[in-house]
């Protein structure tokens, strides 16, 4: 594996890691706080249909020939390649067309486009009660992740290093759902199936920071605290970025590939390579360093043998 040759001075700058870390949560927070998030249909509830048409349209022509049709409250959202003539269309429930929902739709672009102009190529139903369901799930399941990664890291390592791993995992899933209220993307099942893949990838990462860590605190008692952390920092370095960039060179291909919720999910995990293995880096290793020396200071005891702090 390539080493590099000298040392990059990270944790001299772990101030300024931080202070921009949590400068790009606090955006994302003000995107959400601003934007709100645009939930799916998964989460919402209500209709979803994807229709392609044999001629060029636009999403204006076909929200108008809804609401002539008196299906208001509809969002319409151009799909793939402008060429592709594909478009989303969102709606909430239609009273009393519990089975056969997309009729009136239907016969809306009949009317307005002629039949046989258009192609349905998939329909969805979800009822609003089943979606705040979803929505809580995936929040719980986000939130247990955490929790278990907190135990499993307190106990594999000790609790100085747990605390800057979840910092960590909390940064790169803000970030995440921060951009994608930033774009206005849809955050539905698929993207939270990404943000608990990006929190398995983070930690991963995150552990063989650590690991390397506890190893120099053994190997080099006489050197200072942070000292250490840089020098296995820089130690893993190498192996992160190849790993980083493999993951990234398949998710890049898959996001410029496809489209939906498979394009969604790819930028999800785009996002969260990059934060994950900047994270270990700029959140994990700084919180443990200050833990290791001001910790005693809220009854944490002594902290890890090794380098003096």
């Amino acid at each position: 594996m390539m080493r590099l040759k000298k040392e990059i001075p990270f944790m001299k700058y772990r101030w300024l890691m931080l202070f921009v870390s949590i400068a790009i949560v606090a955006a994302g927070l003000a995107a959400v706080a601003v934007k709100g998030l645009n939930f799916g249909t998964d989460f919402t509830g209500g209709l979803k249909f994807i229709y392609q048409f044999q001629n060029p349209v636009n999403e204006g022509a076909l929200t108008d020939a809804l609401r002539q049709a008196g299906l208001d409250n509809v969002v319409v959202q151009r799909f793939g390649e402008a060429k592709a003539n594909t478009f989303i269309v969102k709606s909430e429930q239609v009273e009393g067309l519990e089975e056969g929902f997309s009729k009136p739709f239907n016969q809306a672009f009949e009317k307005a486009f002629g039949a046989g102009s258009f192609q349905m190529l998939q329909e969805e139903f979800v009822g609003p009660k089943v979606g705040k369901e979803l929505r809580t799930k995936g929040l719980y399941a986000v939130f247990w992740a955490w929790v278990i990664m907190l135990v499993y890291i307190g106990f594999r390592f000790d609790f100085y290093f747990a605390p800057g791993a979840i910092i960590a995992l909390v940064h790169d899933v803000l970030v995440a759902v921060g951009i994608f209220a930033l774009l206005g993307l849809e955050i539905n099942l698929t993207v939270v199936a990404a943000i608990l893949t990006i929190i398995g990838y983070s930690i991963n990462d995150t552990i063989i920071v650590m690991d390397r860590i506890r190893e120099d605190l053994q190997k080099h008692k006489g050197m200072g605290l942070v000292e250490v952390v840089n020098k296995s920092v820089n130690e893993t370095l190498s192996r992160t970025i190849i790993t980083s960039l493999t993951v990234l060179f398949v998710v890049t291909v898959l996001y410029f590939r496809t489209d939906g919720d498979i394009k969604n999910f790819a930028f999800a995990m785009m996002i969260g390579v990059i934060t994950g293995s900047y994270s270990s880096i700029s959140m994990a290793s700084p919180v443990f360093i200050l833990l290791k020396q001001y910790g005693h200071r809220f009854g944490l005891g002594k902290g890890p043998a090794g380098a003096k702090a």
